[in-house]
């Protein structure tokens, strides 16, 4: 009977211990991925800790509808002379007031274009000339409108400086009253003069209940960007290990598939055609997701389909350029570039007219800024092109071009220089 053959010597490697003595091994992990936690924070964190000090030139509408004749002695009425009060009392480079009658803040606030508005009523002169009169049954009221389809913390703080201007004006149009009534007031009459003015809040432009208070744009956003990126990554590391340029290792399982001979053009190719296939199922299954399991309010269904499909297939063929070009540290700059940069400068949870300067900057060309403006448009603002569906669709082509023109402008030139990416290896 034959004897068993012994079994195989273990390979002599280094030790764990050995390695992790190695200074030079801990280098370029450390950098880099202390880089990247640094960079992080400062990039998300900076943008959001201070929206009250860094807001510049927030658009809030104020209308001055007030029909009451002058008081005596006076050219302009109480409401112009409140609505100049409310202007100058609000720094210019914070606030931009823009006065407007009651139907053109209503269709401001219906395609996005401001984030609140403050309505002096029709008779206001009237209200205030009969309560320091004695004669009046409550005190005039002015109406703040919101704009949730702007998000939660722009409305909200359209609806803070509106509140504060409105306040400010009220406590300088009191002291007019109570020196005017002299001593013929009692004590709570003039308590009543040095305040005159009472605010209420409204919806200007209601959204459906199932809208996340106005975030529903932003994650929905969210979804088609990391759809796009994932996916991305995920087909390109998969034509990579399909052609045998790339290890396959699943738990202890690895494997090396032949090298397929191919050029880099040709291997971008494959890619962005499987992006653009595998697109259509990504979005898909998120709107079945969002909308068919969840509910998310979603008017104009064609058109949202169109435009999920064709958003998240930029960020696609966006990250395969970056990959071309940059290879192995590919992934992590589109990362930088769909996700890290363009989140905070998204303009969706927080308003860019709410954040410094830089982000303000980033916002410009940044993906998300255009994509979210243009889902919120669908979602909230009927699709309008003036509600920011236009910019969208003109950035998604600049998009498509930017991708396509640098991916295979890069991939093309490494080909001809002979930067072949292996040598293949016999089957």
């Amino acid at each position: 009977m034959a004897s068993a053959s012994p079994p195989p010597p273990r390979a002599a490697g280094a030790s764990a211990g050995s390695l992790l003595r190695r200074r030079k091994l801990w280098v370029f992990p450390a950098v880099l991925s202390g880089l990247v936690a640094l960079l992080l924070s400062l990039l998300y964190m900076g943008g959001i800790l201070t929206p009250d000090s860094s807001l510049h030139r927030l658009p809030v509408a104020l209308v001055d509808a007030d029909t009451g004749r002058p008081p005596s002695g006076e050219r302009q009425n109480l409401g112009a002379r409140l609505s100049s009060a409310v202007v100058s009392s609000s720094p210019g480079e914070k606030v931009q007031w823009r006065r407007l009658t009651r139907a053109q803040a209503q269709e401001q606030l219906a395609s996005g274009q401001v984030y609140g508005a403050l309505v002096i009523p029709s008779d206001f002169t009237d209200s205030v000339r009969a309560l320091a009169g004695g004669s009046a049954e409550e005190r005039p009221t002015l109406t703040v409108l919101t704009n949730p389809g702007m998000g939660s913390l722009g409305s909200a703080l359209a609806d803070q400086v509106a509140e504060r201007a409105a306040g400010e004006a009220s406590r300088s149009l009191g002291e007019r009253l109570v020196a005017a009534a002299g001593g013929g007031a009692d004590a709570a009459d003039r308590l009543l003069l040095r305040d005159p003015i009472a605010v209420s809040t409204e919806v200007g432009h209601p959204i459906g209940p199932r809208s996340g208070l106005g975030l529903s744009a932003f994650y929905y956003t969210l979804l088609l960007v990391l759809a796009g990126f994932l996916a991305g990554n995920i087909i390109h590391n998969g034509v990579d290990t399909g052609l045998g340029y790339a290890d396959s290792e699943i738990g202890p399982w690895h494997s090396r598939r032949p090298t397929v001979p191919v050029s880099r053009t040709s291997t971008l190719l494959v890619k962005m055609g499987m992006t653009a296939g595998l697109t259509v199922l990504t979005t898909a299954l998120i709107m079945v997701a969002t909308i068919g399991i969840l509910g998310m309010d979603a008017p104009h269904l064609p058109l949202l389909a169109l435009f999920s499909y064709c958003a998240s297939l930029a960020v696609g063929l966006g990250v395969q350029a970056i990959n071309a070009a940059f290879g192995g540290i590919g992934q992590l700059v589109a990362m930088f570039v769909f996700i890290a940069l363009a989140l905070p400068s998204s303009g969706a949870t927080v308003p860019l007219e709410a954040v410094p300067e830089f982000y303000r900057v980033l916002g410009v060309f940044e993906p998300m800024r255009q994509l979210a403006s243009g889902v919120r448009a669908i979602l909230y603002f009927d699709a309008r092109a003036d509600a920011g569906l236009g910019r969208a669709w003109v950035m998604i082509a600049v998009g498509f071009t930017a991708a396509l023109a640098f991916g295979f402008a890069m991939a093309r030139y490494y080909d001809r220089k002979g930067f072949h990416r292996m040598v293949p290896r016999p089957e």
